[in-house]
C-alpha cells in the first residue's frame, strides 16, 4: 500500500512541534537568542500574514536573499505555509546570475536583507517580473546605507503596516506541490533550479534522522546556508522532525568551529570535504577530544585524513553521496566503520541504483567505473523537474533512469566510490561552479575576444581552483589585476578566478570544440598569473566598491 503522505509538509511538522512541545528549544542564532517551537511557529505565522497582505498565495513564488538569520527560516517557513514556493537564492548572486535566478522563477516579491538592495537595485531594468522588495536587517547587520532609489520595483519594510491576521489559507499544501527551488549549477550552462516537493524535502530530512539516529536530546550545528539542501533539509528540517535542537551560524569558520562545537553543546555536524580539511588543518590541542560532538555528516570525508580526524575529534564520520535531484540515496552504515574513500552503501529500500556505460547506458559490473543512474521507489520523493527548463530535464532522464553525471565504481561488498563527474566539473569550496556562468561575464570585458574556465586542483582532496584561459581582442591590452576588478562586480566571490593565463589562441578539436581537458592537463604553466600570490584580494576589491555606493 501506497505511505500515507498527509503530514510530509512543513508547516504541519511544525505545528505539530509548536502543540506537543512549545517551549522546548529549536532555533538558536549564533551570538543571539534562542527560538522555541513555539516561538518559530508563531513568528512564522505572523509573516505568513504580512506576506499574504502582499498578495502572495499559492503557487506563487516568494524569493528569498538573506543570510542564515531567524528572518531566512521563518520566511522560508512562511511561504510554505501559504503554499507558495520557496526560492532562497545565493547571497552572492548579482549581475546575470541574480537576473537569471529572479527571471527563471518569475518572481514578484523578493524578500532580503537591506544589504542586498544596491545589488538588486543595480539589475532592476532586466527583472521585468519583479514587483516588490521587502526589506529587513538580520541580526549583526552592520549595512548602514539608505535605500536605493528604484524606478519601477515598490521598495516596502517588512513591517511597515499594521499586522492582519491571517485567513483561513494556511494548510493549503499537499505533499505533491512544489514547496522550494534550490538553484544547482551545471557545467555548460547556466544554474537549474530543481523543484523539490514537500514529500522530496520531509524523505530528504527522515534520511537524515536515520543515518545519523537523530533525536530529541541532539544539537545540531549548522553553517551550511538555506541556498543549499544540506542546511535547509539535513540539518534545519531533520532537527525539527526530530524535536532537537538547531545551531545556526551566519558562515563557516574553522578556527572556530571547536569553540562553537563546545560553547553550543552540539553533538551534530555537517560539513564539506575542504571543510573537514581547513578544521583538521587547526592547530592541534591536547583536549580536542573533549567535545560533545558525537556524529560529523561529510561530502566527502577526506580519506587521506577520515580516520586522524575521527581519532582527533573523538566523533564519527558519516560520508554521504547525494545531489538536490535525488536526495541521498547512499550512506555510511551508521553501526560499521568508516572507509575511507567510500561514501557508503545505497539504501536501496529508497531507490534502484545501477553503474553504467555513459555510452551505452548498459550496466557495468562490480569495480568498473561508470556513471550513477537511480529511479526513486517512493513517489514524489525526486525533483519535479528544472524549473523554466523542459529541455534540462529531458536530458536527465534517459530509458527509466535519471542520469547524475556522477562517475564511480562499486566494489563486491556494495560499497560505493565517488569518482569524478562525468562531464566538465568546477567544484570549489562545496560550491558546484558552472564554467559557463564565469565565461558569460568574462565575455562581456571589452578586451575579451574569448575565453574558457576550467578547474585545477587545490591545495585540498577533491576541490578546484578557478583558471581562466582568456584570449584579448586584438590590438587590446589587459592587465589581470584590472580584469578581476571587472569580475568582482559581475561574479559571486567564490566564482572569481584564482589564475589568469592569456593565450594567443584556445585549443580545439577540429569540429572547433574548445579542449578543456588539454587546457585541464596543463594546469599552472610559467606563464600563469596567481591572484593570491600577487596580494589581490576579492573581499579587499567588493568592499571597496560597497564604502563607494555607501558613499554615493
Amino acid at each position: 500500500m501506497p505511505s500515507d503522505k498527509t503530514g510530509w509538509v512543513l508547516d504541519r511538522v511544525l505545528r505539530r512541534r509548536a502543540e506537543t512541545t512549545p517551549d522546548r528549544p529549536f532555533l538558536e542564532v549564533v551570538g543571539h537568542r534562542c527560538e522555541t517551537y513555539r516561538e518559530t511557529f508563531e513568528a512564522a505565522l505572523k509573516l505568513a500574514a504580512r506576506l499574504e497582505q502582499l498578495g502572495v498565495g499559492k503557487g506563487d513564488t516568494v524569493v528569498i536573499m538573506a543570510p542564515n538569520s531567524f528572518e531566512s527560516v521563518h520566511a522560508w517557513i512562511a511561504a510554505n505555509m501559504l503554499g507558495a514556493i520557496d526560492v532562497t537564492i545565493n547571497t552572492a548572486y548579482r549581475g546575470q546570475l541574480l537576473e537569471h535566478a529572479l527571471n527563471m522563477a518569475q518572481a514578484q516579491i523578493i524578500l532580503l536583507d537591506e544589504e542586498f538592495l544596491p545589488v538588486l537595485q543595480e539589475s532592476e531594468a532586466r527583472l521585468p517580473h519583479l514587483e516588490t522588495a521587502v526589506h529587513f536587517r538580520t541580526f549583526g547587520n552592520s549595512y548602514q546605507a539608505p535605500p536605493p532609489q528604484f524606478g519601477r520595483v515598490t521598495l516596502r519594510p517588512l513591517w511597515e503596516e499594521p499586522e492582519r491576521p491571517l485567513s483561513n489559507a494556511i494548510g493549503q499544501a499537499e505533499f505533491k506541490d512544489v514547496a522550494s527551488v534550490i538553484y544547482t549549477s551545471g557545467t555548460t550552462g547556466p544554474a537549474k533550479g530543481v523543484m523539490m516537493p514537500h514529500a522530496q524535502t520531509y524523505d530528504l530530512a527522515q534520511q537524515t534522522i536515520r543515518g545519523l539516529r537523530l533525536r530529541e536530546d541532539d544539537v545540531f550545528y549548522c553553517f551550511h546556508p538555506l541556498f543549499h539542501m544540506a542546511g535547509k533539509f539535513m540539518a534545519i528540517y531533520a532537527s525539527m522532525l526530530a524535536g532537537g535542537k538547531i545551531v545556526l551560524d551566519a558562515r563557516f569558520a574553522a578556527e572556530h568551529w571547536l569553540e562553537r562545537v563546545r560553547q553550543y553543546g552540539a553533538t551534530e555536524g555537517l560539513a564539506h570535504g575542504p571543510m573537514v580539511e581547513m578544521i583538521f588543518d587547526q592547530p592541534e590541542g591536547p583536549d580536542d577530544a573533549d567535545n560533545p560532538m558525537r556524529r560529523m555528516l561529510a561530502c566527502p570525508l577526506p580519506k587521506h585524513i577520515a580516520l586522524e580526524f575521527e581519532q582527533r575529534f573523538d566523533l564519527r564520520g558519516y560520508e554521504v553521496w547525494g545531489m538536490t535531484e535525488i536526495n541521498t540515496p547512499c550512506w555510511t552504515p551508521y553501526d560499521e566503520p568508516v572507509r575511507p574513500g567510500s561514501c557508503g552503501k545505497i539504501i536501496e529500500d529508497a531507490v534502484d541504483f545501477q553503474i553504467i556505460d555513459p555510452e551505452t547506458d548498459e550496466p557495468l559490473p562490480d569495480g568498473e567505473t561508470g556513471e550513477f543512474v537511480v529511479r526513486h521507489k517512493e513517489p514524489w520523493t525526486l525533483m519535479q523537474g528544472y524549473m523554466g527548463m523542459p529541455e534540462k530535464t529531458t536530458e536527465t532522464w534517459r530509458n527509466l533512469w535519471f542520469h547524475t553525471g556522477d562517475m564511480g565504481y562499486r566494489d563486491a561488498e556494495g560499497y560505493v566510490y565517488f569518482v569524478d563527474r562525468f562531464k566538465d566539473r568546477i567544484r570549489r569550496r562545496a560550491e558546484n561552479i558552472s564554467s559557463y556562468d564565469i565565461e558569460v561575464v568574462v565575455g562581456a570585458h571589452s578586451a575579451i575576444a574569448e575565453c574558457a574556465a576550467i578547474g585545477v586542483a587545490s591545495e585540498f582532496v577533491s576541490d578546484d581552483d578557478i583558471k581562466l584561459c582568456a584570449v584579448l581582442a586584438p590590438g587590446a591590452t589587459l592587465e589581470p589585476e584590472a580584469l578581476i576588478e571587472f569580475l568582482v562586480a559581475g561574479l559571486p566571490y567564490y566564482m572569481v578566478p584564482r589564475y589568469i593565463e592569456f593565450l594567443d589562441a584556445l585549443p580545439r578539436t577540429p569540429t572547433n570544440k574548445i579542449k578543456k581537458a588539454e587546457m585541464r592537463a596543463a594546469g599552472i604553466t610559467p606563464t600563469t598569473w596567481d591572484r593570491q600570490a600577487a596580494g589581490v584580494s576579492v573581499r579587499a576589491i567588493a568592499e571597496a566598491a560597497k564604502k563607494a555606493r555607501m558613499s554615493n
